[in-house]
């Protein structure tokens, strides 16, 4: 039937059960319609298709709209659509923007902060790369050689972290696809570009080295950063997995940390050893503030950025390609040493290889209590001989 007021007014919404799609179609035009919610609402629409795929578009309410009105801004849309143009994508596009400006914006709103927990590193490689080089341009217009160009641009300076940013922008551009912000044929212009190739890091504190470095770390003065770097290296847990540590995340009383949410995705339970429960019982509790490892320059809030400590005790003994991620690395490889199975250590460093999973997700908490025990009392007892030998006072337990 042609669609006219009288039939509009009169149409009603005959779905089954109060669900789904119902409308009612014009006969003059292909594809124009009337769509009519559970609620009553009523909407012209258009149905299309491009790439194979049907699509809806609405025009606007009724009401707001006439029906000759709503019939000739169809027939304007639908012949736009024989023109290759997309109503709905051009819509979405309008709503979110199409240049890479816009893209990061979205990006880090909808995915990077609600899902990610590497976000602070995605937003600080946006600001610093990705706006400056190519915030200013479409999309769409971005091309293979504008990656390739921006990757051997960074990796001038640093390759791993050119492959960090490659990386940032195919997922951000494989987003942009999935909401619409590009059309279907988009191509990903990072796909092709080689990434540089990569050394896996095998970087560990020596029993030579641990006693100056516990030493230097003894002479840090804020207490909190102090213990920090301690408990880096007796209990292997991530930066921010410490460093966001809540009093209510530990009950020292059974000795144990225990983690809801971690990057492996699933809740940890770690045992501590006696030298972690003292360095924990020895931090001063700050009024109104949950966590443990206290922030001086953001009341309420927890250490985020140790780097500029670190860098200065790394500096001082010596140690300058030690990173701080290493002293996780360093709890891992002395367990190793000292013949400790694969599987315990990945249940210790809550690691996610599919690989040893299934085997070290059955394992008891007492062989992880005795391994870190052991691995606290090697660390200490190698550290207060090498301070004997040289007649220096041992490590506050």
């Amino acid at each position: 039937m042609k669609l006219t007021k009288a039939v509009c007014d009169k149409a009603v919404y005959e779905g089954k059960g109060g669900k789904g799609f119902y409308a009612v179609w014009d006969d003059t035009v292909k594809g124009f319609g009337m769509r009519i919610t559970p609620g009553g609402t009523k909407s012209f629409i258009i149905a299309y298709r491009t790439g194979g795929r049907l699509k809806m578009f609405t025009l606007g309410r009724y009401g707001v709209l006439t029906v000759d009105e709503a019939r000739r801004l169809a027939r304007q849309r639908l012949a736009g659509v024989l023109q290759g143009e997309d109503p709905a994508e051009a819509k979405q596009k309008s709503i979110l923007g199409d240049t890479m400006k816009d893209l990061c914006a979205v990006y880090l709103e909808k995915k990077a902060l609600p899902e990610k927990k590497s976000w602070r590193q995605d937003l600080a490689r946006i600001q610093r790369y990705i706006i400056p080089e190519l915030g200013n341009r479409k999309i769409e217009g971005i091309r293979r050689a504008d990656m390739k160009a921006l990757h051997q641009k960074i990796g001038e300076k640093g390759k791993y972290q050119a492959n960090r940013v490659l990386a940032l922008l195919s997922a951000m551009f494989k987003f942009a696809s999935r909401i619409g912000m590009v059309s279907e044929s988009f191509l990903n212009p990072c796909a092709g570009v080689e990434h540089y190739r990569e050394k896996a890091r095998d970087r560990w504190v020596t029993h030579e080295e641990m006693p100056r470095l516990w030493a230097a770390i003894e002479e840090e003065p804020n207490p909190y950063i102090r213990a920090a770097l301690q408990l880096f290296i007796l209990c292997g847990l991530r930066k921010n997995e410490l460093l966001s540590l809540e009093w209510a995340n530990v009950n020292l009383e059974r000795k144990e940390i225990h983690l809801a949410d971690t990057k492996a995705g699933r809740s940890f339970t770690l045992p501590l050893s006696e030298f972690a429960v003292a360095i924990l019982q020895s931090l001063p509790r700050e009024a109104n503030n949950p966590y443990i490892f206290v922030s001086a320059v953001n009341p309420g809030h927890h250490l985020v950025d140790i780097k500029r400590s670190w860098n200065r005790i790394r500096r001082n003994t010596g140690l300058e390609n030690v990173r701080l991620h290493d002293l996780r690395r360093t709890c891992g490889s002395w367990l190793a040493s000292s013949g400790k199975s694969l599987p315990l250590i990945g249940r210790v460093l809550n690691q996610t290889s599919q690989s040893v999973t299934a085997i070290y997700s059955r394992l008891a908490q007492d062989p992880v209590r005795e391994a870190l025990q052991e691995h606290s009392e090697k660390v200490v007892s190698i550290v207060s001989l090498r301070e004997e030998k040289t007649g220096t006072e041992g490590p506050a337990q």
